[in-house]
């Protein structure tokens, strides 16, 4: 049976208008030819890759993936039991999962023993767990990972967009286990990045449209600004390349729609969210990314149609190429990155 769609209580904001560049569909560099690896699954949400380069991703029915680099190999390393979203690579070799409805777990992909680090519900720095997205690693063992929202399960994540509430959180779990808040108020919480040097970390607010930073070392330790601002589409998962950029997957442009209802009554996107799901505003037949360097620079911007493929919410960049996953479909995409137009610098 279906869970009954929640109620939303819109709070009404002026978003920033909207650049040129969310109204064309590529960038001036076109994205290169895109190969697609199957999955054998549906909705392969981050890629990773481990130590031998081959590719690890999670799939709606709650399996962890392992493919080969050439798309020849599928296994199944684990099952969670929920839905898998970010991966991440621990440097033992386990794998720190970001579920939608278990919450963050370890994942050893030797012999598929899943462990609870914390569960959803479970208290997580003074408030439940309620949508746990993506997570980082730190070199200590400590985890920076994003509670998308305090109101919204995964199945009403366009619930959080249209209500814009801010109630994502960014939280820290230190290597004893303990949890903390670090970042609280964003707009659907979502991708996570620590910089090379682990100066700051960095969340995207796909309700947003930025990149948030903390900064963790230095004179500005513990002070938060915004790394990149008005971004032309929703920002999904980021993370840190082996190219020194922190790479954003743009899960769809932005919707003219939810733009112009934001500043408006609430009772109009009550009225959005009443009507069908068919009906409701969906990501763009595209794939999308990006890429920054510590200061903010844009460096890539990559974007096409891609026959069987769209909707990025997950990138990776590793020995020349780039890895995209996406909440939808049974594939995951790769490609080799044009040069760069600029060259990333210190933050």
């Amino acid at each position: 049976m279906t869970a009954p769609r929640p109620s939303i209580d819109p709070v009404i904001w002026t978003p920033p208008a909207a650049p040129p560049r969310a109204r064309r569909g590529s960038g001036d560099v076109p994205m290169p030819a895109v190969r697609l690896l199957d999955v054998i699954g549906t909705g392969p949400e981050d890629v990773v890759l481990d130590a031998e380069g081959r590719v690890l991703t999670g799939v709606e029915d709650g399996r962890v993936l392992r493919l080969s680099p050439e798309g020849d190999r599928v296994e199944v390393v684990a099952d969670t039991g929920g839905r898998p979203l970010g991966v991440e690579v621990d440097r033992d070799g386990t794998l720190v999962v970001s579920d939608a409805h278990r919450g963050l777990l370890r994942v050893d992909p030797a012999d598929g023993a899943v462990t609870t680090l914390v569960a959803t519900g479970d208290d997580a720095g003074g408030a439940p767990l309620t949508l746990c997205d993506n997570a980082t690693v730190g070199a200590d063992g400590t985890i920076f990972f994003s509670d998308s929202s305090g109101r919204f399960a995964l199945e009403h994540w366009q619930a959080d967009l249209l209500e814009h509430s801010g109630t994502g959180r960014l939280l820290r779990r230190d290597p004893d286990g303990s949890v903390e808040p670090v970042l609280t108020g964003l707009h659907f919480a979502n991708g996570v990045a620590l910089a090379e040097d682990e100066s700051f970390v960095v969340v995207a607010e796909t309700g947003a449209y930025r990149l948030t930073r903390l900064w963790l070392t230095g004179p500005a330790a513990g002070t938060t600004g915004v790394l990149v601002d008005n971004l032309p589409g929703f920002p999904d998962n980021v993370a840190l390349g082996d190219d020194g950029l922190l790479w954003v997957a743009l899960a769809s442009p932005r919707n003219a729609l939810i733009d112009r209802l934001a500043p408006r009554h609430p009772v109009l996107r009550r009225a959005l969210w009443a009507l069908p799901p068919a009906l409701h505003p969906a990501p763009a037949n595209t794939a999308w990314v990006q890429a920054y360097t510590p200061r903010g620079e844009l460096v890539h911007d990559l974007q096409s149609t891609v026959e069987g493929f769209s909707a990025v919410t997950g990138v990776r960049v590793r020995d020349g190429a780039v890895w995209l996953g996406s909440l939808y479909g049974g594939h995951v995409a790769t490609f080799a990155p044009p040069p760069a137009r600029n060259t990333a610098g210190p933050a």
